[in-house]
């Protein structure tokens, strides 16, 4: 794997479990797409660091479990704003 590479997984590693972020807000920050946020938290991870990756996979499971009440909240907010 190549040092650029390595360095944005671990930023990203990093930034996720400081913020508990989203993988599409983390994508959002390091201007990567979330296909890329997700591999790389997933995929490439795991072979740098396990114990992080266990610890990334806890905060992306629990935002996997929340995403339909965000989903919901974001269309209740859309409707209330048109009206």
């Amino acid at each position: 794997m190549q040092d650029y590479i390595q360095r944005r997984v671990l930023d990203i590693c990093m930034y996720i479990l400081e913020t508990q972020s989203t993988v599409r807000q983390a994508a959002q920050v390091f201007n990567v797409s979330k296909s890329t946020v997700h591999k790389d938290m997933t995929e490439r991870l795991p072979s740098l660091n396990k114990k992080l990756a266990q610890q990334v996979r806890a905060v992306l499971n629990i935002n996997k479990a929340e995403r339909h009440l965000r989903g919901g909240e974001a269309t209740r907010r859309k409707y209330k704003e048109t009206g």
